[in-house]
């Protein structure tokens, strides 16, 4: 369809596939996850083995398409990078997030209460189309249209990044002989720092073929459309220094505010534990976490180049759209453009909304003989369609299953995840001492043509060398003989 086109739509989803992301999948529902584990469920950090922990530094990124594959490119090997679209017709879509913990800190008040703090930097985003033929041997609108006869174009986009500051509590509800029910919050204060939508809606195209020729020529027929962006990148100038750019540039974000909640149910194993061979308090049959995750939303003003359109002009050929879109260097020139095939055409103000990966998540882990145990973790999205007035972000990740073998300095993890769109990732995991490292999909590791699907995390969390020592009570447990 162009080189030009070609180079836009790849520069878009490279920046997207190139972030930083939420999941830390190995970990989950690990009695040593400690602050980490609060960002799956905040109940979670009151049944932790340690008086405090505090993660110094951390990141994942994540990301999925089907639109395009990356070739000569690895976490081993990073040759140039190269990029095919796929052919076919089908549904499209790109995602990612990232997630950056910065300086998270759990401290334990005995062993039934808890509380952590820290900042992290997130960001997620998607974009998605229905139906739509292509192949790369197209040149350009021409051949396109031709091969999408009577197709009805739509297409969605949304991005959200933001830091946000937070503060939780974990405490123990009930606990008796047979189980313990701990209950967690989390209050978030978040600053949008990056926000943008973009929406195509019932696109289409009408057929001609003038008299006395023999070339069929597109004309559009009918369409609406809108895109924003935040006004904060309005305040970035070229003339100003870079310490003044991102003054301005951090200095116009808006607040915006979040909340989690959760709670974890322990079986306790009905053993009697022999006094003075060790305390079995956070032992368990099984563990059943539920949790409410990221009940909010970033705010945004609309930057002074954000449009919606509509009422297509029908004058305007497959050649003309040629011709207007062959060199768009910024989004003050694509206005231009756009403001000759429509006769809608109007700025957008005020502000707008985009919601958090609002989610539902549901965690059972097992225990088993010599340090292994087996998770399995259900994240279900609470997000609406992005074709409206409102705005949402999702998670990538549906179902994990993670076997692990672990002790409090060592462990080894194999998690396995299937994505919202359906992709079968294996991925795999180590912890020693302070630093846990893992990867998403093993694919990235040993192929240079997978990198568009999958992601890695890396974590340095610092831990006092031994547990608590509280002493056990004699009451509940039985005498040496």
């Amino acid at each position: 369809m162009g080189s030009h086109f070609n180079t836009v739509l790849f520069i878009g989803l490279i920046l997207s596939l190139s972030s930083q992301a939420q999941g830390y999948h190995a970990i989950e529902g690990s009695p040593y996850a400690g602050a980490i584990g609060a960002a799956n469920n905040p109940a979670s950090i009151v049944n932790t083995p340690y008086p405090w922990d505090i993660t110094l530094f951390s990141v994942e990124e994540k990301n999925t398409t089907n639109a395009l594959r990356l070739n000569d490119y690895g976490y081993l090997t990073r040759d140039t990078i190269h990029y095919a679209w796929t052919n076919g017709r089908f549904a499209r879509y790109a995602a990612f997030n990232f997630n950056v913990h910065l300086l998270n800190v759990r401290l334990a008040m005995g062993r039934k209460q808890a509380i952590f703090f820290g900042a992290n930097l997130r960001g997620y985003g998607s974009a998605r189309t229905g139906p739509v033929n292509y192949n790369d041997t197209l040149k350009n609108m021409n051949e396109f249209f031709n091969t999408n006869e009577g197709t009805t174009y739509n297409a969605s986009m949304v991005s959200s990044s933001w830091v946000e500051g937070f503060i939780g509590y974990s405490r123990t509800l009930t606990d008796n002989a047979y189980g313990r029910l701990n209950g967690g919050i989390t209050l978030k204060g978040m600053r949008g720092i990056s926000g943008a939508n973009a929406q195509l809606v019932s696109g289409s195209v009408n057929r001609t073929i003038p008299t006395g020729s023999l070339l069929t020529v597109y004309d559009l027929a009918a369409g609406s459309g809108r895109y924003g962006y935040s006004s904060n990148y309005d305040y970035w100038k070229k003339g100003h220094s870079a310490i003044q750019n991102w003054k301005d540039f951090l200095g116009h974000t808006k607040p915006g505010a979040a909340v989690d909640m959760g709670v974890e149910y322990l079986v306790k194993p009905q053993t009697v534990n022999v006094y003075d061979e060790g305390d079995s308090y956070y032992d368990y049959d099984w563990k059943i976490g539920v949790s409410l995750l990221d009940i909010g939303f970033n705010q945004y003003v609309y930057g002074s180049q954000s449009r919606v359109i509509g009422d297509p002009r029908t004058d305007v050929t497959d050649s003309a759209l040629n011709q207007k879109f062959q060199r768009i260097s910024t989004v003050a020139r694509f206005n231009d453009s756009m403001s000759t095939i429509v006769n809608e055409y109007n700025s957008i103000a005020g502000k707008f909304k985009i919601w958090n990966p609002a989610r539902l998540v549901i965690n059972v882990d097992r225990p088993l003989p010599d340090h292994f145990a087996v998770n399995a973790n259900l994240t279900l999205n609470l997000g609406g369609s992005n074709m409206g007035q409102r705005f949402f972000t999702k998670e990538i990740t549906l179902l994990s299953v993670t076997p692990r073998w672990e002790v409090k300095r060592l462990g080894a993890y194999l998690p396995v995840q299937v994505t919202t769109d359906g992709k079968l990732w294996v991925g795999g995991a180590f912890k020693a001492g302070p630093l846990l490292m893992g990867i998403d999909n093993w694919a990235n590791l040993f192929t240079k043509t997978k990198m568009a699907n999958g992601g890695i995390y890396l974590a340095l969390v610092i831990r006092p060398g031994k547990g608590f020592s509280f002493k056990e009570e004699k009451r509940y447990t039985c005498p040496k003989n």
